[in-house]
């Protein structure tokens, strides 16, 4: 019984580390592939640096041709932001 006692506060410092840290961590990666392989023709985005573009088409090789005011450019899927594109995307709300 008080080897389990000893034991306690570690595996509780585990689960606490699980729940805060690791399984969200999970989530968001799996929202992220998710939000890659839903991007289609069109679709405007916004890459991790900043970069406004259109989406012009998708390679095999998992990267994709971008359109922007300064011509086509070739970047990683990786490379497209999830958080800023769904805020470019997202309806806007009326001002009274």
């Amino acid at each position: 019984m008080e080897q389990l006692q000893s034991f306690l506060p570690l595996i509780l410092l585990f689960m606490v580390i699980y729940l805060f840290m690791i399984r969200p961590q999970m989530k968001k990666s799996k929202q992220e592939k998710k939000f890659s392989s839903e991007l289609k023709k069109g679709d405007k985005v916004i890459t991790i640096s900043g970069m406004h573009a259109k989406v012009l088409e998708f390679n095999n090789d998992g990267t994709c041709i971008l359109e922007t005011s300064a011509g086509k450019i070739k970047f990683e899927r990786s490379a497209i932001s999830m958080e800023k594109s769904q805020n470019l995307n997202a309806p806007k709300e009326k001002k009274k």
